[in-house]
């Protein structure tokens, strides 16, 4: 059985040209960057380039990224840097549809008495503009913000909230792990003065990031070590990866227009083909969001059950953030959004890549309506092709049903 893999947005698999252009600096160019003789002096011109390529996806300038591990790192290193280039500064404002890379920061800070602002979002998953304005205090340190929502690819206006935190004086941070390589970005049209992103979105191997910090904006390191980065990032290079992310960001450049054509026309397919299942709904806005995901749900059924019977069947999907895949919570993001918690639970998130066709898609419209009409089967709150609410078969007071607890 061919695997269908509808998980991008975890994880993408390594591109080919980009393992061959790793390669050679794991066996004949091992050379230490930093080092004088010619064997660092050549691999120190590859990452030249590799940084470069990088720069040219971003739209920026070579010496305003720097290299973390993951998208993780690049988070709490623009958050830190944010708070101790600003000690008099005790407040933060976030969303309540973040990464748990910044949730979970937001909350620590909040024990270490910090006045933490988490702005809603609507039942599109779009922000609340207006509490994010009227929030903006002289206090505030720093506005962190998914530029693409990891779980429903809904996409917040960054560019217009940075250019409001730069008219305030606020360091405004993105969150774009999820964005870059699926829309176009040019950062040097904008105001954003800090933007993280993971190698692994875009084809790269996991364990290499970035950081964008804007020229002369004040930076504090968030690993201290040798002189690497410019003196931000300490810690011997990470070559192979390094080259690795740069063949990455230039193979995204060639494919943003395939992303936001082709694949784009894939989602929408295989979207509109799952809406025709009974009791399903789209979760997040359906025009303000990236061209290859989508965020279905599937009420009455649990999504951890429909994940197990389409993994037997060959398709990889997800019920949310890979790094909350553990938790038998509702996503957090739903919760935010206001989806019911009936289709809160029967969430599935379906990101594609330039590596899906149309036969996977054909595939999947197949296999998905058998799976929920077999959950459905088993589920004490369906019957007769239809909800048992609707059926009569139980009754709901909007608190205390079976369903609701």
């Amino acid at each position: 059985m061919e695997t269908i893999y509808f998980d991008n947005n975890a994880t993408t698999k390594v591109d080919p040209e980009v393992l061959e252009a790793m390669l050679p600096f794991f066996k004949d160019s091992y050379g230490n960057p930093s080092s004088m003789h010619h064997k660092g002096g050549e691999v120190a011109t590859a990452l030249r380039k590799a940084r470069q390529s990088l720069a040219d996806l971003l739209g920026c300038e070579p010496i305003e990224i720097i290299y973390t591990s993951c998208g993780t790192e690049s988070d709490n290193t623009a958050l830190w840097s944010a708070l101790r280039t600003q000690p008099n500064k005790r407040h933060l404002i976030t969303s309540k549809v973040e990464h748990s890379a910044i949730i979970n920061n937001a909350t620590f800070l909040k024990h270490q008495g910090y006045r933490v602002t988490e702005i809603g979002v609507d039942r599109g998953g779009l922000i609340d503009m207006d509490q994010l304005v009227d929030s903006m205090t002289p206090d505030t340190a720093l506005v962190s913000l998914l530029w693409a929502n990891n779980e429903t690819g809904v996409l917040f206006p960054v560019e217009k909230i940075a250019d409001l935190c730069h008219e305030k004086g606020i360091v405004f941070h993105t969150d774009a792990v999820q964005a870059i390589g699926k829309i176009p970005i040019n950062l040097k049209d904008t105001n954003i003065d800090m933007l993280s992103l993971a190698g692994h979105k875009i084809h790269a191997p996991k364990g290499i990031g970035a950081l964008f910090v804007r020229r002369k904006l004040k930076f504090a390191p968030f690993m201290i070590g040798g002189h690497q980065e410019n003196g931000r990032r300490g810690g011997t290079e990470n070559v192979p990866y390094i080259i690795g992310l740069g063949v990455a960001a230039e193979l995204a450049q060639k494919r943003l227009p395939e992303e936001n054509t082709r694949v784009r026309a894939l989602r929408d397919r295989l979207e509109e083909g799952l809406l025709t299942i009974p009791s399903s709904m789209v979760n997040g806005d359906r025009v303000q969001r990236l061209p290859n995901t989508t965020n279905i749900s599937f009420e009455y059924v649990e999504g951890e059950s429909i994940l197990f019977h389409l993994s037997h069947a060959g398709i990889c999907a997800s019920s949310g953030s890979a790094c909350t895949s553990g938790s038998l919570e509702p996503s957090h993001v739903l919760r935010a959004m206001g989806v019911p918690f009936t289709a809160a639970h029967g969430s599935i998130r379906l990101s594609l890549s330039v590596e899906n066709t149309d036969a996977e898609v054909d595939r999947a419209l197949k296999i998905f309506p058998e799976v929920i009409e077999k959950l459905r089967n088993l589920s004490p709150f369906w019957k007769d092709g239809a909800p048992a609410l609707e059926s009569g078969l139980l009754s709901c007071d909007g608190n205390s049903c079976q369903i609701c607890n």
